[in-house]
């Protein structure tokens, strides 16, 4: 059940290192070569990079440019909705009241609606300095 490698790994010599009859400093690069060509891939290593990023900025102001159109037109729609409520609530009590009364207190009730939620925003946001106050 002992199975020996079929090859065995080794370190690849350059030429005229196992024989030592040609110059050592013929075969070798010069320094100025290695780098010149470290250089040159390290801006071409920076491009790319810079390019990576861009793209990666493209995407994300695709996607906030989307979410903004979407939501801008998810709000427009929520406050239709919301008028449209409103024209119905005014109908519909106008078949009990005057259609006078009818706008009077349902436009009350929607400004009494907006006093507590702009009331519950100011308590938040007055937890919120306390909160980081130090």
């Amino acid at each position: 059940m002992t199975q020996e490698p079929a090859e065995t790994a080794m370190t690849p010599h350059a030429e005229g290192s196992a024989t030592g009859d040609q110059d050592k400093g013929a075969d070798a690069e010069s320094v100025r070569d290695i780098l010149s060509r470290l250089y040159a891939d390290g801006r071409a290593y920076a491009a790319a990079e810079a390019d990576k990023q861009k793209l990666r900025l493209s995407i994300v102001g695709v996607g906030v440019r989307n979410a903004a159109i979407l939501g801008s037109v998810a709000l427009m729609l929520a406050f239709a909705s919301i008028v449209a409520l409103l024209v119905g609530l005014i109908i519909a009590l106008s078949r009990h009241l005057e259609p006078l009364w009818a706008t009077l207190i349902v436009a009350g009730g929607g400004l009494f609606v907006t006093v507590l939620l702009l009331l519950l925003a100011k308590g938040c946001i007055t937890r919120m300095k306390k909160a980081i106050t130090p």
